[in-house]
């Protein structure tokens, strides 16, 4: 269950109307790192989760504090394009900085939305469900969550740097420094999952049944060889249960693949028959 608090979780208030830049912070409200995909991505992990209650109350307590970022950032948007030129072209043309300012707003804000923030990204594609993943391993997820942090930090540092007004980059900086808990918060989740787990997700799938003489081959199939200096391609390997072995330009394990013509009502085209082709169906 779910309350509403009427106050926001921190202060959204422009010193000045912007349209344009209300076009650019949709971005990590819809956007795929937005507030709203890892609201949703961080919730429903939560409710998939079948052990822990600790995990379970981390996932929750964060998606629900997220959702208190989308209604920061909806509303940072809205006032931001209070008083917005939308109005008469020719009139707004006679001032060059609101020309501006209307030539670059996004104008689905006075269309669509009423001067009002929308789940879609700075240039207009809709928020989809496909942004978020909730595996039920919460390994595999809680990597993609810091991923997903360290993507929403760094468009809101980007965004940070794109304004002058105080209002907007004290919103940010709050936002920033919630990111900052947040990778940290993660991945101390991922390193206490790695010690009970060992790093490799699934750790439950039983390791005999994997090919073990190729679990540790770095492949280098670039065409240079700088890679072999990584830490990657030499000594033990992050799991500890077998060492790095470096191939430059491995030779293939299979064949050339030849698949059978389709039947007839298929109606694929006929190739000839070659020296690696089956006979063609009567």
């Amino acid at each position: 269950m779910f309350y509403h608090v009427d106050q926001l979780q921190y202060h959204a208030k422009p010193a000045r109307p912007d349209a344009v830049y209300a076009k650019k912070l949709q971005e990590i409200l819809g956007g795929q790192f937005g507030e709203i995909s890892v609201a949703l991505q961080y919730m429903f992990q939560g409710w998939n989760v079948r052990g822990e209650e600790k995990y379970r109350d981390l996932l929750l307590a964060t998606g629900t504090e997220e959702m208190a970022h989308v209604e920061m950032l909806a509303t940072m948007i809205a006032r931001l394009l209070d008083n917005a030129p939308v109005g008469d072209q020719e009139m707004a043309a006679k001032d060059p900085v609101i020309g501006a300012v209307l030539g670059g707003m996004n104008p689905q804000h006075a269309i669509v939305s009423g001067l009002g923030a929308m789940p879609a990204d700075s240039v207009g594609n809709p928020w989809t469900a496909s942004y978020i993943n909730a595996s039920g391993n919460l390994l595999a997820d809680f990597r993609l969550n810091l991923t997903a942090e360290s993507q929403g930090r760094l468009q809101a540092v980007r965004l940070y740097e794109m304004t002058t007004d105080p209002g907007v980059k004290d919103m940010l900086s709050f936002l920033i420094a919630r990111d900052t808990m947040h990778q940290n918060q993660w991945y101390a989740a991922i390193c206490e999952l790695e010690e009970k787990e060992n790093i490799v997700v699934p750790s439950t799938f039983p390791r005999e049944l994997e090919k073990r003489e190729v679990a540790y081959d770095y492949y280098d199939l670039s065409g240079g060889t700088a890679s072999k200096h990584g830490r990657w391609a030499h000594g033990p390997s992050m799991d500890g249960l077998g060492e790095f072995k470096y191939y430059h330009n491995p030779k293939p394990f299979g064949k050339i693949p030849n698949l059978r013509p389709a039947p007839p009502y298929i109606h694929n085209t006929v190739l000839p028959k070659g020296p690696h082709l089956p006979p063609l169906l009567g």
